[in-house]
């Protein structure tokens, strides 16, 4: 069992706890296929299990002339994970189709019931002219789905048109919950830090002591203080008679979700400025507890990477259903990091993905509340009407052509800039709330 954190729902921590993944059942204790025949474990916080699918049934005609059929992989043991994805060869060709799990949970045994699994997730991602998003090492993926503790796996694909080429299962362990508990008054330092951790945790150096695993909140007036005295605020401080920005929220860093830095691609990428943010559901389900989120981000940030073939996570922040924040891709909060949200329009906007799945459950009020803080200050930092609209230029999708200079409220919903049911419908039709809260938080009437 992983260890978790402790009882309080805002849990962080400043340090990481390497263990080595729990082995697998052994064989002869079970009727279903194993893993045996995989490569161990490696000795990382997290590890990825990528199995091929096979055919499964008989292949039939689909309209139009193209084969479908049903490709999947029967009951096996496997090790131990908590997140199920697709992935296939091409990011460029879409899965027509229906992908379902189900899963057997280490504590009982149980099998789960079929879950569904979202398809549609090319409209994640970093824009088609970026390196990033022309990388080689880029997969078409479905949406992660997290399942808890689990050691068993069946699935099932099934395809309206010809399916990708390539599909593969993968089933992510996010690792152990970082060691140190939320009251460690000071970071402990354990022997050399690796560079690509020194330098996303000194991406926030202004803002909070070196390796701690949160940034603490402000109140208004001290984040008002900070903001006058940061370098590079002049341009925004210019253009407004007073800085309308709200309280900076608490926020929980890479280092306080356990992310493992070596993973992602060195250095970042920074974009000019933030005029929109764009609200996200993740999609991997609501079957989390909020002790359980860092757990979720870590398997959502090595899905983006190590599956999907991203320079790293592709939100810019999170948000868990008790209202916690999160940083997310790597490069300072308060700097305007590019990201890989909202394909066509990661140029001057930045990304906040509410874990879970808000299709047909309402978000919680403290969701609200916690996109309403944190929208408040980071569009503050950058003079922007929460309230507001602003336009953005294209840099290709399905809604609009490369080159296209659309209009976006700078709150708007990741369906605003892409086809896409995200961030469902329940959340997106509370973004109009999220923009006056955000309005006030900032002192505007």
């Amino acid at each position: 069992m992983r260890v978790s954190f402790a009882s309080s729902i805002a849990a962080t921590c400043a340090a990481v706890l390497v263990l080595p993944a729990s082995p697998a059942a052994p064989a002869a204790a079970s009727v279903f296929p194993t893993a045996a025949a995989l490569p161990p474990a490696p000795d990382l916080p997290g590890a990825t299990q990528s199995l091929p699918l096979v055919p499964l049934g008989t292949a039939t005609r689909a309209p139009g002339g193209a084969r479908a059929g049903e490709q999947g992989l029967t009951r096996r043991d496997v090790r131990p994970f908590s997140l199920v994805g697709v992935v296939w060869d091409d990011p460029t060709v879409p899965l027509h189709g229906t992908v379902q799990v189900r899963t057997r949970a280490t504590g009982d045994g149980a099998w789960s019931d079929w879950q569904d699994v979202e398809t549609h997730n090319e409209d994640h991602g970093a824009d088609p002219d970026s390196a990033e998003g022309s990388a080689r090492a880029l997969r078409g993926s479905t949406a992660p789905l997290w399942v808890g503790d689990s050691d068993g796996v069946e699935i099932r694909v099934r395809g309206a048109e010809l399916l990708p080429a390539g599909l593969r299962l993968e089933l992510v362990d996010p690792g152990e919950d970082p060691a140190d508990g939320p009251e460690a008054a000071a970071p402990r330092i354990r022997g050399a830090v690796a560079p690509a951790a020194a330098g996303a945790t000194g991406a926030n150096d202004r803002l909070a002591p070196y390796g701690q695993a949160w940034i603490p909140a402000l109140s208004k007036e001290e984040t008002e203080i900070t903001f006058r005295t940061t370098p590079g605020q002049e341009a925004v401080q210019s253009a407004a008679a007073q800085p309308y920005i709200g309280p900076r929220p608490k926020i929980i860093t890479r280092k306080g979700w356990g992310a493992d830095e070596r993973i992602r691609e060195t250095g970042f990428v920074y974009t000019k400025t933030i005029k929109t943010a764009f609200v996200h559901h993740s999609a991997t389900g609501n079957n989390y507890t909020c002790s359980q989120a860092p757990s979720v981000l870590r398997s959502i940030y090595r899905y983006h990477v190590k599956s999907s073939g991203w320079r790293d996570i592709g939100y810019n922040f999170a948000v868990d259903k008790c209202g916690n924040i999160y940083e997310g891709r790597a490069g300072g909060v308060a700097k305007p990091v590019r990201g890989a949200h909202t394909l066509g329009f990661n140029n001057d906007s930045t990304g906040i993905a509410v874990l879970g799945t808000f299709t047909s459950t309402n978000p919680p009020a403290a969701v609200l509340t916690a996109v309403a803080r944190l929208t408040a200050w980071k569009l503050g930092l950058h003079g922007v009407n929460p309230k507001g609209t602003a336009y953005l230029v294209s840099g290709g999708g399905n809604l609009y052509k490369k080159g296209t200079k659309v209009r976006f409220n700078t709150i708007a919903g990741h369906r605003d800039g892409f086809a896409t049911e995200c961030p469902g419908g329940r959340l997106y039709d509370k973004l109009g709330t999220a923009r006056t809260s955000s309005a006030n938080y900032q002192g505007r009437s």
